[in-house]
């Protein structure tokens, strides 16, 4: 992980505010729709007759999709993703760098058995839980999907531009603008290694940082109705693939630091 400092500017411990604890206080969940044949399902949530779930679970995690360990004094995310849901802050948030160490386990579920293992962080998250395939709100989305971390995805109507090459990759000195692009490089650790991501938020722009490296910068971001997105909530994916995530920590920025904003080329 020696690239883990290129572009990322130290701070003070007091400027970070935790996210996780043992009993995920900062989050609440959502549940998506439960793939066929999952089992232990709430004992009042009704499948149709033909077996197919065709609703969320809602509120709560009755699934135990999302748990915490803490190793050493240091809390670990756990996500069994055997169903889509949204690990989703309490809080509002604008204007911050959000930091954490994630990496993938070995299991997948039904329907990505044959892909990707995928997850991905949610910001400027807003509305009704559930606009997006009955699971996530109207969001931007920061992908977190093996060899593809940092790519840009916007969700239920939301907008937003970065510049891009003609294979559609991210690159500061792009000649157009596209909505969902991929970011410029692969910077992931192997699967089993822990890989930085950092998301920097400044107004309606953002920069995604893999292992310290700029993979993507957006800006104009916009709500489904055309306003200006510039704060709402977080959430993290479950999305059928096994995931950890750790020192999880996010500190209020008023500006992009220096290094960040050059390499992103604002």
């Amino acid at each position: 992980m020696s690239q883990i400092n290129s572009v990322i500017e130290k701070t003070k411990s007091k400027d970070w505010e935790p996210l996780l604890d043992a009993s995920l206080s900062k989050w609440d969940v959502w549940t998506g729709v439960p793939e066929p044949g999952v089992l232990g399902l709430p004992a009042n949530y009704n499948v149709p007759n033909q077996g197919k779930p065709t609703e969320p679970i809602g509120l709560g995690d009755p699934m135990g999709i999302y748990k915490v360990a803490v190793k050493n004094g240091e809390p670990i995310l756990n996500i069994e993703a055997h169903v889509y849901a949204g690990l989703t802050s309490k809080k509002d948030y604008a204007n911050y760098h959000l930091t954490a160490l994630v990496k993938f386990g070995d299991k997948k579920y039904p329907p990505r058995l044959n892909q990707k293992r995928d997850n991905g962080i949610l910001y400027h998250c807003y509305g009704e839980h559930g606009a997006f395939w009955k699971v996530w709100k109207r969001c931007l989305e920061m992908q977190v999907q093996e060899t593809d971390m940092g790519d840009l995805y916007l969700l239920a109507g939301t907008d937003a531009k970065a510049r891009v090459d003609d294979t559609n990759h991210w690159t500061k000195d792009g000649t157009r603008f596209s909505k969902n692009a991929k970011r410029s490089e692969d910077f992931e650790n192997p699967h089993g290694e822990w890989t930085r991501i950092d998301l920097y938020v400044v107004g309606d722009s953002a920069i995604h940082v893999v292992n310290g490296q700029v993979v993507m910068a957006l800006e104009d971001a916009k709500d489904h109705k055309g306003r200006a997105l510039t704060s709402g909530q977080i959430q993290i994916q479950s999305e059928a693939a096994d995931c950890f995530y750790k020192d999880l920590n996010i500190r209020p920025i008023s500006k992009f630091p220096k290094k960040v904003r050059k390499a992103a080329g604002f």
